[in-house]
């Protein structure tokens, strides 16, 4: 098996950047390296994902419980898994980087629960998708830190650019701060690696962070 690290964190946080830093770096150390990102938006596996994001279960994350949507996202992984990254990911002296992983569902669905059920969720979280579904555990979760104030401003920010449309989690402001605080509960309580995003009341230099990353991976 080779060594997967995921990473995860609010939109515009920095994410799909950092994946795409950490992939380079591996491919100048000549390392076979693959980088995936969750939702995959362009496979057919992630069809529910798409109708749970566009609004078609609902205007409002609420619509759709914790537990129905992390099923979503799960079968993402999994059928991805099976038809697509899984014989990489298994091969010894390889390296898989996941922008986004089940950590995406312990951030995104976990603050729809009530705070007294939060350990619960996670408990048959990684039960379902990692000892149900076999999907591999992460041998490094690294959080990028970004309160949602700052991620609400570049996602509108992105999408002015971009043409992007924003989906039910971007939109919903007080949904992202529960996300926010979901996601610092649970990269205490799983061990994942935090790295701050911001420096005040803006996004921190991409080369600060990077610095930062390659520190913990230790590639």
């Amino acid at each position: 098996m080779g060594k997967l690290i995921a990473i995860d964190g609010l939109d515009g946080s920095g994410k799909g950047t950092m994946t795409e830093r950490l992939y380079q770096y591996c491919l100048e150390k000549e390392m076979q390296v693959r980088k995936i990102s969750f939702p995959m938006y362009e496979n057919k596996s992630s069809i529910g994902v798409r109708m749970y994001l566009d609004g078609e279960l609902g205007g409002s994350p609420d619509d759709t419980n914790g537990y129905a949507a992390s099923a979503l996202f799960a079968m993402d992984r999994y059928l991805s898994f099976r038809t697509d990254w899984g014989m990489f990911v298994k091969q010894p002296d390889t390296v898989t980087i996941a922008d986004r992983y089940t950590s995406a569902n312990a951030v995104h669905q976990l603050s729809k629960l009530p705070k007294q059920d939060w350990d619960g969720f996670l408990d048959w979280l990684f039960d379902f998708e990692h000892t149900k579904l076999g999907l591999p555990l992460p041998d490094l979760t690294i959080y990028l830190e970004m309160p949602p104030h700052i991620s609400l401003s570049l996602i509108k920010q992105r999408a002015g650019e971009t043409g992007r449309k924003i989906d039910i989690h971007e939109k919903d402001t007080e949904y992202l701060n529960r996300c926010y605080e979901a996601g610092l509960y649970a990269a205490k309580k799983l061990g994942w690696q935090v790295i701050p995003s911001f420096e005040g009341q803006s996004p921190r230099c991409l080369d600060l962070i990077f610095a930062d990353l390659k520190k913990l991976v230790k590639l």
